[in-house]
């Protein structure tokens, strides 16, 4: 693969001088990094249409390298605008305390929409040093739970009652939200004490990575505030609320009211490429590196973001538009469900005709066998 065809996915790049001019000139200058991530792409997306072609998966990771490269530097950028940002606004006579409330919007903007999803894509990699950068990213949205949580829960469990981010059908994404936010660390706490337990260590064993978690999330906070004093802090925490709140609306997309089959004692179906929302937009896919590919993902978590493949309507289920008009959608719940549940209940009838029963799935349960009563 060429420089050529990785050019689109550098598109993320054009948020940077965005932020130094919401930070530099002040007034309603930050709305435009929301603006460029939401609805230019969203109006891009109604242009250019849908893209689906297949790469060829078997491609040398060799060939990848200026695709690889934007995920690669995107750390080290965003720290730099974030940081700089932070010592600026504490000190700059002219931003008043709306404007920069607004330069943090766009910045956690910009550090949900386009620094999670990178670190989602280095987590899953098999070089250490890309883990390490993944983790940095989650460290600056202090969100390094989301490492366990999704690697050994997420991909474990999705469409199941035994994951929390995969949406329940008729859940609001308020009521999702909070949920996620107080089940997922506990999730991904159970998850790392439940392996050192099985290689007989106790949950204090160094290599019980939440040691890492915190001093990373300690580390960044302890920047903010030298550079920022508590307004600094304040400053980097709300930014990283902001990113959170993009990086879980995304996930409440992702796996709407789609659940794998029971087989009973506790067992699921495989993970089918049925059991992800996608879509084919092109420019939305530019900013998100692919995500939207997504039952491809959950098939090979480790394949990297060129490569994903895209399925028809027969395989997998298919968005009306890309994430970032349906997250948008997804904030006002009777109109997602209105667009959305239609969607679902034909989902339903399409793969699992010989249900008829779907209340226990509807809450996030297991079916229980009457015989079982």
């Amino acid at each position: 693969m060429t420089l050529r065809s990785a050019l689109p996915f550098w598109m993320s790049l054009a948020l940077v001088p965005l932020a130094v001019l919401a930070a530099l000139r002040g007034g309603w200058w930050w709305a435009l990094m929301p603006a460029c991530a939401w609805y230019l792409v969203t109006a891009l997306d109604a242009l250019l249409g849908l893209n689906t072609d297949n790469p060829n998966p078997d491609t040398p990771t060799a060939q990848l390298r200026w695709h690889r490269a934007i995920t690669v530097i995107w750390g080290p950028v965003q720290a730099a605008v974030l940081f700089w940002a932070i010592w600026y606004a504490t000190r700059a006579p002219h931003l008043g305390g709306w404007e920069t409330l607004g330069l943090f919007f766009g910045l956690g903007v910009m550090s949900g929409t386009i620094g999670m999803v990178y670190a989602h894509e280095l987590l899953h990699q098999k070089p250490a040093w890309e883990r390490a950068l993944g983790d940095l990213l989650l460290a600056m949205t202090l969100y390094s739970h989301f490492r366990t949580e999704h690697l050994l829960v997420h991909h474990a469990w999705v469409a199941t009652p035994r994951d929390a981010v995969s949406a329940r059908y008729n859940e609001g994404f308020f009521r999702y939200f909070a949920r996620v936010l107080a089940d997922c660390p506990r999730s991904a706490w159970r998850a790392e004490t439940r392996l050192l337990a099985r290689a007989g260590r106790p949950w204090w064993d160094r290599r019980n990575p939440f040691w890492r978690y915190g001093a990373l999330q300690g580390a960044m906070l302890a920047l903010a505030a030298g550079l920022g004093g508590w307004l600094g802090v304040a400053l980097f925490v709300f930014q990283a609320f902001v990113a959170v709140w993009q990086l879980e609306l995304t996930n409440y997309v992702e796996h709407y009211g789609l659940t794998r089959r029971h087989l009973g004692g506790g067992r699921y179906e495989h993970v089918l490429p049925r059991h992800s929302w996608n879509a084919g937009h092109r420019a939305s896919n530019w900013l998100l590196i692919n995500l939207q590919r997504h039952s491809d993902h959950h098939y090979k978590p480790d394949r990297r973001f060129p490569l994903l493949q895209t399925y028809g309507a027969d395989q997998a289920p298919q968005l009306p538009q890309g994430y970032p008009a349906m997250t948008f959608v997804a904030m006002v719940p009777p109109l997602w469900r209105r667009r959305m549940n239609p969607r679902v209940r034909a989902w339903r009838r399409q793969f699992y005709p010989d249900i008829a029963d779907w209340g226990p799935y509807n809450r996030g349960e297991n079916p229980v066998p009457r015989k079982a009563l």
